[in-house]
């Protein structure tokens, strides 16, 4: 059985037939060109067989384009009219019944996926990209690899590398869980309605191992939000407030951790953070 994909005209037919206007509260942005869900598709290396999660999944024309490949998919939207039509969308456009499991939750909300899936291929609604992208790094483990479309500003702070303007909280977090890289660029004119932002996508592959505990990420990551809540200040000054609550304590614990207290957070790497956090505990 060949799966088909959607077109525009047939993307703004169902949306009119489910009475649903894309909504910037839910960062609704459809993509309505076929090309380009199978660059998506492409960047990522789905192929037959494989169990990949998609995050608002919307209409389904990104769903259909990692269907096509023979790979399985569970989905989960927030919107109970598109998540309750999409098995029809997906059934008519010659999916097998089972191939396609749909989830209504908010992806915040999820904590468990059926199947372990173990890659993550999605449009991820701009305004929060990040949370739930972390969200899903940080709950489940299973998830390989993924390359997800995001805010072109938001995609370049993911990859940053140290020293950059642009590195900061969510490229350490992000880090923390693997590496990152920038996968390609998307047309504003994919899309409907036409965004004011231009779009970037972003993939990732998880470390063989983790990094450290979950104590130990949960120590990392208020370093790392403290450390850029003041940016622009030393890291004696910036952590002043979570290693002992002086300067002076900080720069003990910093030396301690290896890691020059003159230092801002920009410079450092999530091994770095790590090490501050392991010195403080």
């Amino acid at each position: 059985m060949t799966v088909t994909l959607l077109g525009a005209a047939e993307i703004r037919r169902l949306a009119a037939e489910l009475d649903v206007t894309p909504t910037k509260k839910l960062g609704q942005n459809f993509v309505v060109d076929a090309n380009t869900v199978r660059k998506i598709v492409t960047a990522a290396d789905v192929r037959a067989g494989e169990h990949v999660v998609e995050v608002g999944p919307g209409l389904g024309s990104l769903t259909l384009a990692i269907l096509e490949t023979g790979a399985r998919v569970t989905a989960v939207e927030i919107d109970k009219r598109l998540a309750a039509h999409l098995p029809s969308t997906a059934a008519a456009h010659g999916v097998p019944e089972d191939a396609l499991t749909v989830i209504t939750s908010d992806a915040l909300r999820v904590d468990e996926l059926p199947g372990e899936p173990t890659v993550l291929v999605a449009n991820l609604p701009y305004n929060v990209s990040v949370p739930v992208l972390l969200h899903f790094m940080e709950t489940f483990d299973h998830l390989q690899r993924g390359v997800v479309m995001v805010q072109s500003e938001v995609g370049e702070r993911l990859a940053a590398a140290p020293g950059s303007k642009i590195y900061g909280s969510p490229s350490v977090k992000a880090a923390w869980y693997g590496a990152w890289r920038l996968a390609g660029t998307v047309s504003r004119q994919v899309f409907w309605p036409v965004p004011n932002v231009d779009s970037v996508l972003v993939g990732f592959r998880r470390d063989p191992e983790p990094r450290g505990t979950e104590a130990e990420r949960l120590a990392t990551f208020a370093i790392v939000d403290a450390a850029f809540n003041q940016r622009r200040k030393m890291l004696r000054q910036a952590l002043s407030g979570v290693l002992g609550g002086s300067a002076a304590a900080a720069s003990e614990v910093l030396e301690r951790a290896g890691v020059d207290p003159t230092l801002r957070g920009e410079n450092l790497t999530v091994e770095d953070y790590l090490r501050i956090a392991r010195a403080l505990a």
